[in-house]
């Protein structure tokens, strides 16, 4: 059995990647290289580097590779650019899930592990996102992983397509000193880049109703997010029950005051955040319980905080080392 890796070659889709394979499961990867790099991948993965928008492409790879389920990452991932690009976000993560699930649909693959986002729930009115938590997406980002996960739902009626949908928040650390996150949005890679460029760090808002008045994430290491896409897969392979979507959450969460104190302690260089006016939009906390996941998919947050910052700050220095 071979399982499809879309957006394989991207920071989350790597991890995953070398999760199966380290399992011992087969799989390809197809991904355009917009945002991905191929140097995260081992030699040994076969890799096509296409668009998932590219119908003939996806069906082929399908039936060449013998693929008997996919896990579908790629997309367009970054929410606050979504805002401006509503029609590329929609064509990427709306037409694309399409595409390939009509090219499953014509070869006979009925497995899909999705890569979904807590951002389908917007700002939610709770302490504590569950599942049931009611959706109210803020982005174009947030609708698309939303309509992509009801596309899912009715081919599943229709055509009894076995799957599930992971949503999660923020997703960091590394956990190999080759890959690391290359997004010039996200939070770790920003801090990161300010103190080897020798800038400091912002931080967006200091009097939120939090302990340190600074905004509460989910912050989850992607090695554990990959080990529970392998354990979706093989549930999946396995026909066992599964639920239509878990949340990857950490039940506690995150401030950013803590992670910047965890950067300085870690990495031994000594700065003292800019302060900055909150941005439009933040809320002041959002996290999710990981309960039924942990009880389905081996859930479990298995890296502290120090940990998420030295790996993903190891891995991006060694990059930074590696390119001169």
């Amino acid at each position: 059995m071979t399982w499809l890796v879309t957006g394989g070659a991207g920071y989350i889709g790597a991890h995953v990647v070398r999760a199966f394979t380290e399992q011992g499961m087969s799989v390809v990867v197809l991904d355009d290289l917009s945002s991905g790099h191929t140097t995260f991948l081992p030699e040994s993965v076969p890799f096509v580097r296409g668009s998932i928008l590219d119908s003939a492409l996806v069906e082929s790879t399908l039936l060449d590779h013998a693929v008997t389920g996919v896990v579908h990452i790629a997309g367009f991932k970054y929410a606050g650019v979504s805002v401006e690009r509503p029609l590329h976000t929609y064509a990427q993560n709306v037409t694309g899930t399409l595409v390939l699930l009509e090219a499953m649909a014509a070869v006979g693959v009925s497995r899909i592990v999705f890569s979904s986002s807590a951002a389908v729930y917007g700002t939610p009115d709770t302490d504590l996102v569950t599942e049931a938590t009611p959706k109210s997406p803020q982005s174009p980002y947030g609708e698309s992983k939303l309509i992509g996960e009801w596309l899912l739902a009715d081919q599943g009626v229709a055509a009894g397509l076995a799957h599930t949908s992971l949503r999660y928040f923020n997703v960091v650390g590394s956990g190999y000193p080759d890959v690391y996150d290359t997004s010039p949005h996200n939070l770790f890679p920003l801090i990161f880049e300010a103190l080897l460029t020798g800038r400091t760090p912002r931080i967006y808002g200091t009097d939120y109703p939090t302990p340190d008045g600074t905004c509460v994430r989910d912050y989850i290491h992607v090695a554990d997010l990959a080990h529970s896409h392998v354990a979706a897969a093989r549930r999946l392979d396995a026909g066992d029950p599964i639920e239509p979507v878990y949340n990857l959450g950490s039940g506690d969460g995150v401030s950013v005051g803590e992670i910047m104190t965890a950067v300085r302690d870690v990495t031994g260089i000594d700065f003292t955040p800019e302060l900055a006016d909150r941005r439009a939009g933040d809320p002041a906390r959002i996290v999710a319980s990981g309960d039924l996941a942990a009880r389905d998919l081996d859930w479990s947050m298995r890296h502290t905080l120090a940990e998420m910052v030295d790996s993903a700050y190891r891995a991006r220095a060694n990059a930074a080392t590696t390119r001169r």
